[in-house]
This record gives C-alpha cells, structure tokens and sequence, in this order.
C-alpha cells in the first residue's frame, strides 16, 4: 500500500510539472478563437464603459474573453456594440485578476455556424 502511494503521489507530481511548463509555454503565444462576440456594456451590462467580450463555448462550457483596448479592438467595436455576432479573433490571452484578457491583432465577423 505504501509504494502504491507514493507511485501515485510521484505520478501526481509530475503530472503537475508537466501541465506547468506546458501553461507557461503557451504564455505570449497568439492563439485564434471563434464564439460569440459582443459589447460587455450594451449587451451583458457588465461594464460602465463599452468593450468587446468573446464568448466561447465548449463541451456546454462557456468562456468569457474581455478584448483589451487597442486600436484593432476599437475599430471593431461598432460592428457589435448593441448586437451579437459570430466572431474570431486572433490575439495573445492572459489572466488579469479573474477575467481572461485578449490583445486582438485580428477581429473579423464570421458564418454562422
């Protein structure tokens, strides 16, 4: 019983390592994701100030992404200020607090799907 706990314990170790390097790999890397794309202050009532969220969703879960304000992100805006809209940006994410962060360098309307 002993060496089963300590072989678990020793995989879990490792597992936990791995997963580590793997997230810290990823940090500053651009990424592309698709969902729904709206205004977090016109549309959700999240915010006192306009700013694009992405909504992703996956196997039932839904994530929510906050665009940073920059000038791709800006200039997007009015194409979902007060609707919803299929969307993929294309941006480098980072956890800010509890929120998930996007700095779009891409934001485009897509099919629906």
């Amino acid at each position: 019983m002993k060496k089963f706990l300590t072989t678990t314990l020793a995989a879990a170790v490792i597992a936990c390592a791995l997963a580590f390097n793997a997230a810290a790999e990823s940090k500053g890397k651009t990424i592309t994701l698709s969902g729904k794309g709206c205004c977090a202050k016109c549309c959700l009532k999240e915010t006192e100030t306009c700013q694009n969220v992405l909504t992703v969703e996956k196997d039932g879960k839904k994530t929510k992404y906050y665009l940073v304000q920059n000038e791709v992100s800006k200039g997007f805006h009015s194409q979902i200020c007060e609707t919803v809209k299929n969307i993929t940006v294309t941006a480098t994410c980072k956890k800010v607090g509890d929120k998930l962060e996007l700095t779009a360098e891409k934001v485009e309307v897509t099919a629906k799907k």
